[in-house]
């Protein structure tokens, strides 16, 4: 239909005298034919729907660590740091500060070339390590808020202060999901961090596209299976209620929670069927757990997490957000680094570098992009003794797998890591980034709200070209 449509619009403008050398004019045709074929939002808001250009990835997998964890001792090592251990920091900080760190601190752990490519990585990361030939490590982050609420917000959402959509809600209304019984945006969270709800939230988007949020991995979602066990009587009352909201509609010009609470009712019904096999854990194998770390005290959390969100993207959900959050901020080491960092990376080390190796063993990495990291890093110097600050002005994160440049290295930080220095990347140049992976252009994802045009970019943003394969 696309095809015929584009066709019979050539045809018409060629009988006008107009010629087709123009990219922009022909852009506009395929836009315009796919306007007529792509389902309506308001009454199919899951419905797949066509990207901007060809995507390399098909599905994403956001690995977020909470607290912002340390660059300087996980993924870009500084020998100058060793050398002048204990020496104040040789320049003026940022006036954007929070507190008056000490003087520099040296990683206690050492870092080694891993892979074919030789990337250094820490040893407190030897899975991971073992996988660097697929990770492209982008050195030279670069975020605006020192504070975890805004700094929070912005890598989830692109908005340091105020409710705007996250990146999982702007993924699912551009694109829909693939598997129409189950959610397109899961986001597994077993405890409160800061902002919350704000960061897997719509905002101004229709309300059906906020994240699904999974707290309890033994009960992921409540109230799953209807009580009288007739489905038929179900769908009964399910066509009547939606009758009876579709009259209420009418009285309504714009009402996105209505239309929500319309297109959850009737999602939940379509769950009932898949929804059970999709979060059952116990139908994998026992070397796959094994693989995973889900028997072991330390990996059991994160490695349910890990193998869940394998499970979800292989069943077609769009975007699957997990936070290693066994309590609240779990990576904000203001004290106790030298404790608390090797229990935080024992725990996501294994199933990380399990779920890396699962997706490419089946054939998923290829376009399923996964992404590493928090909402910033932590000071080259020391806050006590035995931690470090806060740290947005440069530090590190990491993408695979979905059209991304493995085994290499991107940007660079000062030689003391403080400041981003080569080859910056924004948090909207990651975000422009991942939704170009995902076959949009970034200033063209776009939604009407109070009179103007929002993208996730806000106004900013470029696509990081060199990390793409």
């Amino acid at each position: 239909m696309l095809n015929q449509s584009l066709h019979s619009r050539r045809e018409l403008l060629r009988r006008a005298g107009c010629g087709f050398g123009s990219l922009a004019l022909t852009d506009l045709l395929v836009r315009e034919a796919q306007a007529e074929v792509e389902p309506d939002r308001s009454t199919q808001p899951y419905a797949v729907r066509s990207p901007h250009f060809v995507a390399r990835a098909k599905r994403v997998i956001f690995l977020y660590m909470p607290g912002g964890p340390s660059h300087v001792d996980l993924f870009d090592p500084k020998p100058r740091l060793v050398a002048e251990a204990g020496q104040p920091l040789p320049f003026e900080k940022p006036k954007l500060e929070r507190t008056k760190t000490g003087n520099l601190l040296p990683s206690p752990w050492k870092f080694s070339r891993h892979g074919e490519s030789g990337v250094e990585v820490s040893e407190l990361l030897p899975r991971v390590s073992s996988r660097i030939d697929d990770i492209c490590v982008i050195r030279s982050m670069l975020a605006d808020n020192i504070n975890h609420t805004g700094a929070a917000l912005q890598m989830c959402t692109g908005e340091q202060a105020f409710s705007r959509p996250s990146i999982g809600s702007w993924l699912t209304y551009g694109l829909g999901t693939e598997n129409q019984n189950l959610p397109g945006f899961v986001v597994v969270c077993p405890a409160a961090v800061f902002q919350g709800a704000q960061l897997w939230a719509s905002s101004f988007l229709p309300s059906a596209y906020q994240g699904t949020l999974i707290r309890d991995l033994n009960k992921p979602i409540a109230n799953l299976a209807d009580s009288s066990g007739d489905l038929a009587r179900q769908r009964t009352k399910l066509d009547a209620l939606r009758q009876l909201n579709e009259l209420h509609k009418r009285e309504r010009a714009i009402d996105s929670q209505l239309e929500a609470r319309i297109a959850s009712f009737e999602l939940a019904f379509r769950m009932q069927r898949e929804a059970p096999e999709a979060f059952d854990l116990t139908r994998e194998s026992t070397s796959t757990h094994k693989l995973y770390g889900t028997g072991e005290a330390a990996t059991e959390l994160f490695g349910r997490q890990c193998l869940l969100a394998r499970r979800l993207v292989e069943r077609g959900v769009r975007f699957v957000q997990l936070f290693d959050a066994p309590v609240n901020n779990a990576w904000d080491q203001h004290a106790g680094l030298r404790e608390n960092l090797p229990k935080r990376c024992q725990a996501v080390d294994q199933p990380i570098a399990a779920l890396l190796t699962d997706l490419k063993s089946r054939g998923m990495l290829d376009d399923t992009l996964v992404v590493w990291g928090g909402e910033f890093g932590r000071t080259p110097t020391a806050e006590g003794n035995n931690g470090r600050e806060h740290h947005p002005f440069g530090f590190t994160m990491w993408m695979a797998g979905g059209g991304v440049r493995g085994g290499m290295v991107h940007g660079a930080t000062d030689e003391y890591g403080w400041h981003a220095q080569d080859n910056i990347v924004h948090v909207h140049d990651l975000h422009a980034t991942i939704l170009h992976l995902m076959g949009f252009d970034h200033e063209r994802l776009t939604y009407r709200h109070s009179g103007r045009d929002y993208r996730l970019t806000d106004v900013y943003g470029n696509v990081v070209k060199e990390v793409i394969a």
